[in-house]
C-alpha cells in the first residue's frame, strides 16, 4: 500500500513521542525513590493494551511508525510497572526482571499468534470485519481504563498526585499526531481514529483536573501569602515606630515560623512556633532584667 508521506511523517512524530512519553515519569520515579499516586494496574493496562493496538496497527498496514509504536508503549509501560513495585512492595531487581521477562513472552506470542491469524482471516476471508473491530476495541478499552484508573485516584483524594504533567502532555501530543496520521491514510480508517481520540479526550481531562485542584489552589495560596506579606510589613512598620515598641522585640526580627505561611528560611532555622515563643520570652525577660537594674 503507497502510504503518503504525511501519514509517514505524523506517524513518525506520534511514535516519538509514545517513546518519550514515560521517560519523564521514570525519571521522577527514580529521583524520588518512591512511585506514590501512580497507579500499577494503569501500567499494566497500557501494556496488555499494546497487544491488540499491535495487531491491528500491523494487519491495517499502518505506517511503519505506527507499527512499532505499539511495542514501546508496552516496553515502557512495563518498566514503570516494575518502578511501582520496586518502590512501594520492595521488590527485588531480580524479581522484577523475572516477572517482565515471562509477561513480555506472554504478550510477545499472544500478538504474534493474532498477528498471523487474523493476516489470513483477512487475505482469505475480506469480508469479515469483526475480528479486527475487537481488536480495535479492546485497545481502545485498555488504554481508557489506563487512565480512568488514574480518574479514581483524583476523585478519591481531590488532586493529581505522583503523575507528571510533561508525561500527560508529550503522551497527549502523540495521540495528535497518531491521530492525523489516521486521517491522511490512503483508506479512511474510523476504529484507528477512536483508539487514539479516546486516549486523547481523557487525558485532557486529567489536565482539566489539575488545573482545578492543583494550580488554582495554589494561585489563591501565592496571592494570598502576597497580601498576607504586606500586611505584616505595615503592622511591622507601625509597631516599630510606635513609642510602646521601645524595649521590646520587633516584629522583623521574629523567625518567618511566625507568620501565616511558613517560608523556607524558618525551616533552615529549624525552628518551629514554640521555639519562636520560648526565645522571644527569653529576650524579653533579658531586657526587663535590664531595664531594672538600670534604674537607680
Amino acid at each position: 500500500m503507497d502510504i503518503p508521506a504525511a501519514a509517514n511523517v505524523l506517524g513518525t512524530l506520534g511514535a516519538v513521542c509514545w517513546s518519550i512519553q514515560l521517560i519523564p515519569q521514570i525519571m521522577v520515579n527514580y529521583r524520588r525513590h518512591h512511585a506514590v499516586g501512580l497507579q500499577p494496574s494503569m501500567m499494566m493496562l497500557w501494556a496488555w493494551a499494546g497487544v491488540p493496538l499491535g495487531v491491528y496497527n500491523i494487519v491495517e498496514e499502518f505506517n511503519i511508525a505506527l507499527r512499532i509504536q505499539p511495542q514501546i508503549l508496552t516496553l515502557l509501560s512495563l518498566v514503570t510497572w516494575c518502578q511501582c513495585f520496586y518502590y512501594q512492595r520492595k521488590w527485588t531487581v531480580t524479581k522484577s526482571l523475572a516477572v517482565v521477562f515471562h509477561i513480555v513472552l506472554l504478550m510477545g506470542g499472544i500478538q504474534a499468534a493474532l498477528i498471523v491469524g487474523l493476516k489470513i482471516v483477512k487475505d482469505k476471508h475480506p469480508e469479515v470485519e469483526w475480528p479486527m473491530i475487537v481488536m480495535a476495541v479492546l485497545s481502545a478499552a485498555l488504554l481508557a481504563a489506563g487512565v480512568l484508573r488514574h480518574y479514581w485516584d483524583i476523585w478519591v483524594h481531590r488532586t493529581v498526585r505522583g503523575i507528571s504533567f510533561l508525561f500527560v502532555g508529550i503522551d497527549a501530543l502523540g495521540d495528535v499526531f497518531s491521530l492525523v496520521s489516521i486521517f491522511f491514510q490512503p483508506k479512511y480508517n474510523v476504529l484507528g481514529m477512536v483508539i487514539y481520540g479516546t486516549e486523547l479526550v481523557l487525558w485532557l481531562g486529567v489536565f482539566a483536573c489539575g488545573g482545578y485542584y492543583n494550580f488554582c489552589p495554589w494561585v489563591r495560596d501565592k496571592w494570598f501569602s502576597s497580601e498576607t506579606s504586606r500586611d505584616t510589613v505595615q503592622e511591622t512598620a507601625t509597631e516599630s515606630s510606635s513609642p510602646e515598641s521601645n524595649g521590646r522585640v520587633a516584629l522583623h526580627e521574629l523567625s518567618s515560623s511566625t507568620s501565616v505561611f511558613r517560608t523556607a528560611s524558618a525551616s533552615a532555622e529549624g525552628g518551629n512556633d514554640d521555639d519562636v515563643g520560648i526565645r522571644l520570652r527569653s529576650r524579653r525577660s533579658n531586657t526587663d532584667q535590664h531595664d531594672n537594674t538600670a534604674v537607680p
